[in-house]
C-alpha cells in the first residue's frame, strides 16, 4: 500500500511538472505573439444604436496601437523602461483611440516602437525586435513596428502607430502590409508622446484595402462622397533609380494596373527630383550652406538632410529637459542627439521651414487635386535583425530621399504591398497633395485588386524565366558534357549527353548538329541526316550541319543531295575547304 501511494506522488508530481512546464511554455507563446505586444488590454465599444440608424462603421473590427497613445489609467511607456518609470498613469484616453473605439472597434493592446520611437528598424534593445511575419530573419522597420507586426500576424485588424520619418510606411514595406500617412495635421495628435510636431502624423496599418479605408474615414471624418477617379498617375522615374529592387519589377505592375481600371493616356514620367529642385528656391540656399567644399547633394537627398534637421531640433527640444533629470540608458543613435553641440541654428530651422512650404506649394501644383505620384516605399529590402546595414549612412540616404517626400511636404502618402522579390517583402507608395486623402484612400481602393493580380502575373512570369533559365543552363552542362565524350571518342555516351540537352532545350540547332556528328561516327547515317535537317530547320546558317547532312547523304548513296548541301555551305563560306573538296569530288563521282 505505501509502495502504491508512493508511486502515485511519484505520477502526481510528474503531471504537476507536465503541467507547470506546459503552462510556462503557453505563456511563453502568449506573451510573445510575434513579440508584438508590450501590453494586453480591452477597450469595448458602446452598443450598437437601435434600428433603423446604421451600425457603428468599425463593428466586428479589432485594433492595437503603438506604445505611444495614451489610454486611460495605463502607462505610457515610449519604447522605454525609463520613460514608463518616470511617468504617471494617463489620465484620459487620446481622442483617435477614442474615436475608434465609438467606432465600433474593440483595442486589444499596446505594442513595441522603437527606443523614444526613433528609429526605422523596429529593434529595441529593452523589449526586444518583433518578429516579422513576412520573414523572420529579417527587422521589421520602425518605430511602428509591433503594430505593423501584429497586422502582418493576423492579430488584429488594424492597427495604429505614429510616421515621422517613415515609422507606419517603412514597417509597412517591411511587413508586407498596407500603411497610411494622412496629410500632416488630418488627425488630432492630442494624447500622443511627440517626436517632431512638424513631421508626426498618426497613421495607420492594414491587411485589407477595404479595412484601411473604413479607418480611414472614421479618423478622418470623412462625410459620403462619390468617389473620383485620378486625371494622372505620375512616376518618378529618378526615385526608382534609388532602389536595390528591380524598377521594372514595382513600375510594370502599375503601369499595367493603371492601364486596366483608368486607363493608359493618364499615366505620366517625371524627374521628380529636378522638378522639386526647381520649384524649392530656397533649397539651393540649403544647399549651398551644406556644400562645405563637399560634393554637392542632390535635391532629394537635401530633402532628406532637411527632415533629419526638423526630426533631431524637435526632438531635443521635447525631451532634453527629461533625458538630463532621468539620465536613461539610451540608444546611441539618440544620445548622440544630446551628446553634440547643437549645430542648428535659428536661421537653419527658418530655412528649413521654408522649403517645408515651398515644397508642399510645388507637389500640390504638381498632383494638383486629382494626380497621384508613384514612388518606392523604400529603396532596399529590410536587413537581416541585428545587422549594421540599417544604420549605413548609404542604407540611411536612400531611405530618407523617398520618405521626406510626405514627410516635408505634409502630403498623404499610403503603401502597398506587392509581393516579394528574393523572398523579401516589396512595395510601392502612392502620394496625394495635402488634404488629397479621401481621393488617395479611394485611388488605393480602385486599384488594389487590380495590383495584386499583375503582381501574381509578375511573379509567375519570373518563375516561368526562372525554370526557363535553370533548363537552359542544365542542357548547357549536358551538352559540354557530350562534347567531352566525344573527345574522348565515348561516342555512344556523348549521344546520351546530346540526347539530355535536347530534351531539356529542344530549340538549340547546336545540340542537334553535335549529335548528326557523334552518330556519323558509329555508323547511324539516317538519324545523322535527321539531326541535321533539324538543325538547319532551326538556323539556316548553321554550316556544320549542311557539312555533316552532305557526309551523311554521300554514305546513303544520296550524291545529288549531298552535293547541293557541300554546295550551299560553300555559298554561306567561300573559303570552306571541306566543303569545296566535297562537292568537286562528288560532282566527278556523280559525272
Amino acid at each position: 500500500m505505501a509502495s502504491q501511494s508512493s508511486n502515485l506522488w511519484v505520477l502526481l508530481g510528474l503531471g504537476l511538472a507536465g503541467v507547470l512546464y506546459m503552462t510556462r511554455k503557453f505563456k511563453k507563446v502568449i506573451r510573445e505573439d510575434f513579440g508584438a505586444f508590450i501590453e494586453k488590454l480591452q477597450l469595448l465599444p458602446p452598443p450598437q444604436p437601435a434600428p433603423p440608424k446604421a451600425p457603428h462603421p468599425l463593428t466586428g473590427l479589432t485594433f492595437a496601437v503603438s506604445d505611444v497613445f495614451d489610454i486611460d489609467g495605463q502607462v505610457t511607456g515610449f519604447g522605454h523602461p525609463d520613460w514608463a518609470r518616470t511617468h504617471e498613469a494617463a489620465s484620459g484616453t487620446c481622442p483617435v483611440v477614442s474615436t475608434l473605439v465609438e467606432g465600433g472597434a474593440t483595442c486589444i493592446g499596446k505594442t513595441v516602437v522603437d527606443e523614444l520611437a526613433y528609429g526605422i528598424s523596429g529593434e529595441n534593445k529593452h523589449y526586444g525586435a518583433p518578429t516579422n511575419p513576412a520573414v523572420p530573419e529579417r527587422v521589421p522597420g520602425g518605430s511602428s513596428s509591433g503594430a505593423s507586426v501584429a497586422v502582418a500576424a493576423k492579430l488584429v485588424d488594424f492597427s495604429l502607430g505614429i510616421d515621422t520619418v517613415g515609422d507606419v510606411r517603412v514597417p509597412a514595406g517591411f511587413c508586407g502590409v498596407l500603411g497610411f500617412r494622412p496629410s500632416h495635421g488630418a488627425v488630432s495628435q492630442m494624447g500622443i508622446v511627440p517626436v517632431s510636431s512638424r513631421l508626426d502624423t498618426v497613421g495607420w496599418f492594414a491587411k485589407d484595402h477595404t479595412i484601411l479605408r473604413r479607418v480611414g474615414h472614421v479618423l478622418l471624418q470623412l462625410p459620403y462622397a462619390p468617389p473620383r477617379n485620378p486625371r494622372q498617375v505620375i512616376i518618378a522615374d529618378d526615385c526608382f533609380q534609388l532602389g536595390k529592387i528591380p524598377a521594372d519589377r514595382i513600375v510594370q505592375v502599375v503601369i499595367k494596373s493603371t492601364e486596366k481600371i483608368f486607363g493608359r493616356q493618364i499615366l505620366k514620367h517625371e524627374n521628380l527630383g529636378d522638378y522639386l529642385s526647381s520649384k524649392v528656391p530656397s533649397l539651393k540656399v540649403f544647399q549651398s550652406k551644406q556644400i562645405n567644399g563637399q560634393s554637392k547633394t542632390s535635391s532629394l537627398g537635401s530633402f532628406a538632410t532637411v527632415m533629419q534637421i526638423f526630426q533631431r531640433h524637435e526632438f531635443r527640444n521635447n525631451h532634453e529637459e527629461w533625458i538630463n533629470l532621468a539620465k536613461p540608458v539610451l540608444d546611441p543613435a539618440i544620445s548622440s542627439i544630446f551628446q553634440e553641440t547643437p549645430d542648428t541654428t535659428g536661421t537653419d530651422v527658418e530655412n528649413c521651414k521654408a522649403i517645408r512650404s515651398e515644397m508642399r506649394l510645388a507637389l500640390n501644383a504638381l498632383l494638383k487635386d486629382e494626380g497621384i505620384l508613384v514612388i518606392p516605399t523604400i529603396a532596399d529590402p529590410p536587413p537581416k535583425v541585428g545587422g549594421k546595414e540599417i544604420l549605413s549612412e548609404q542604407f540611411q540616404s536612400r531611405a530618407f530621399s523617398l520618405l521626406s517626400i510626405a514627410s516635408i511636404s505634409g502630403c498623404c502618402q499610403v503603401t502597398v504591398p506587392l509581393g516579394f522579390h528574393e523572398k523579401s517583402p516589396v512595395s510601392v507608395s502612392f502620394i496625394a497633395r495635402h488634404g488629397g486623402d479621401r481621393f488617395l484612400l479611394d485611388t488605393v481602393h480602385s486599384l488594389y485588386v487590380s495590383l495584386q493580380e499583375q503582381t501574381e502575373i509578375a511573379s509567375k512570369s519570373k518563375a516561368s524565366r526562372n525554370v526557363s533559365v535553370s533548363r537552359e543552363q542544365s542542357a548547357e552542362m549536358a551538352k559540354e558534357k557530350g562534347n567531352q565524350a566525344y573527345k574522348e571518342k565515348q561516342f555512344q555516351k556523348a549521344i546520351g549527353f546530346y540526347n539530355e540537352a535536347i530534351k531539356l532545350c529542344g530549340d538549340s540547332a547546336t545540340y542537334y548538329s553535335n549529335r548528326a556528328a557523334a552518330h556519323l561516327e558509329v555508323g547511324s547515317f539516317l538519324q545523322a541526316e535527321a539531326d541535321c535537317t533539324k538543325a538547319i530547320e532551326l538556323d539556316k546558317k548553321n554550316i556544320k550541319s549542311y557539312l555533316r547532312r552532305g557526309t551523311a547523304r554521300e554514305m546513303l548513296g544520296f550524291y545529288k543531295e549531298a552535293i547541293e548541301d557541300f554546295r550551299y555551305a560553300l555559298v554561306l563560306e567561300p573559303t570552306n575547304k571541306r566543303a569545296s573538296l566535297s562537292a568537286d569530288r562528288l560532282s566527278k563521282v556523280f559525272q
